[in-house]
């Protein structure tokens, strides 16, 4: 039951990243179309997918790839790879929430920036990128990688929980009509610190005096968060 629960997260995160990547490009074909013909309607359209389609793909991607990554031996810190999807992702999100969006408001009362296609274009190349990096899994562990503590995988009803949430969330923004994904993140970040907490405890009880614990091959595997 639990690998079928985390192999439907990893379904969830596979498809709101594809959705997240196929809308952000149509969000660039309608911009690039309002700045060539001036047609406000584009613009308007624009808006609309980014704020009713688009930020609920990628909140829910983002979400479904945190919680991979803090409920399976990856973590978020131990491989660079991980690393990495976690940096663009979350530069993604400030970008496309304090930044896109904004612009594309403002786009609607006629005052339009060179950042909305450039910033779209960046947007699409760095879900494509991040699509490779879970492929690849590229550049080893980091620095940072305890390799006498391997983290357990996460419960049943943590997997079920996550592919939850999101729907809970999806539904309180119909009902305020804007996207709010409050209860991912602070799942995200509650467990992500729980998790921490439960990490430390073991790397201490790993490298503390009579321990017999020894360090895991360099080869082994874990479950893939992506």
């Amino acid at each position: 039951m639990q690998k079928r629960a985390r192999t439907l997260l990893v379904w969830l995160h596979v498809v709101t990243s594809v959705g997240w990547l196929s809308q952000a490009v149509a969000l660039l074909a309608l911009v690039l179309h309002g700045m060539r013909t001036g047609d406000l309607n584009a613009f308007r359209m624009a808006r609309y997918l980014d704020h009713e389609v688009l930020a609920i793909m990628a909140n829910t991607s983002a979400f479904s790839g945190f919680m991979l990554s803090a409920t399976t031996p990856w973590g978020y810190f131990r491989h660079w790879w991980v690393l990495a999807k976690f940096v663009i992702t979350v530069s993604q999100l400030y970008i496309g929430i304090f930044i896109l969006s904004g612009n594309l408001q403002e786009a609607l009362n006629g005052h339009v920036t060179a950042w909305m296609p450039v910033g779209t274009a960046l947007m699409i190349s760095a879900i494509a990128f991040q699509a490779w990096l879970s492929v690849a899994k590229p550049w080893g562990r980091t620095p940072w990688a305890n390799s006498k503590v391997k983290l357990p995988t996460a419960s049943t009803f943590t997997f079920v929980a996550a592919l939850v949430i999101p729907v809970i969330d999806f539904a309180i923004s119909l009902w305020r009509g804007n996207p709010m994904p409050l209860l991912m993140l602070i799942t995200v970040i509650g467990y992500s610190i729980r998790r921490a907490a439960r990490a430390r405890r073991r790397s201490s009880g790993a490298s503390g005096p009579g321990s017999a614990a020894r360090p895991a091959r360099r080869d082994a595997t874990a479950p893939s968060p992506r």
